[in-house]
Order: structure tokens, then sequence, then C-alpha cells
């Protein structure tokens, strides 16, 4: 389910896809049948037994898209794997670090 209501598909490396497929699949269709508030409590007990502090499930989108750029993908084939329809809310994502910017200038 996305946000806006739009079905759209999703591209996965060969070990995503592997991954998912090795789960024991439902009967309702839920690839992860957990609810959204275990969830939380066990994002919050992972990331306190790891004494990660200001961690939210939502930084990993932001570090995922950044190195999907990393990694040499362009604006277009992120945009397609992030969802992302406006340029604009793909920039506010990325967290490009100046030393790797400068690596590739040279």
């Amino acid at each position: 389910m996305t946000k806006n209501g739009d079905s759209r598909d999703v591209p996965l490396s060969p070990l995503a896809r592997q991954t998912i497929e090795a789960l024991p699949r439902s009967l309702t269709g839920v690839v992860i049948p957990v609810h959204p508030e275990a969830l939380k409590g066990l994002w919050n007990r992972a990331t306190r037994r790891a004494d990660i502090m200001d961690l939210r499930f939502h930084d990993l989108r932001h570090e995922a898209t950044t190195r999907f750029f990393e990694k040499g993908l362009g604006v277009m084939e992120v945009a397609a794997i992030t969802g992302h329809k406006d340029l604009r809310m793909l920039q506010r994502y990325v967290q490009l670090r100046p030393q790797d910017l400068a690596r590739k200038l040279a």
C-alpha cells in the first residue's frame, strides 16, 4: 500500500527477492504478519539493545536513498525504486557527503 493509493512495481535485488520468497506464505497475502504497534516495539527494543539513540525506522529510507546514489544509480532510477514522483522530495532524502563528491572530482 502506498500513501497516495497508487499501485506500483518495486524493483528488488536478487538477494532481497530471495529473502522475501523464503518467508512463510500467509493465506491473506501479508508478507510480514506483524501489527505496526508490535513492529514499533521490536524496533525500539532493538535500537535500545544496540545503544542507538534517536534512530527512527523511517531514517533507513533516507540512508538507502543516499546509498543508491553512491552506487552510481541515476536520479530517475532512484526515483523508480523509492517511488518519488517529485524530484524535490527525492532531493530531501539524499545526504551526499562532501568527501565522496570530492573523490569523484579527483
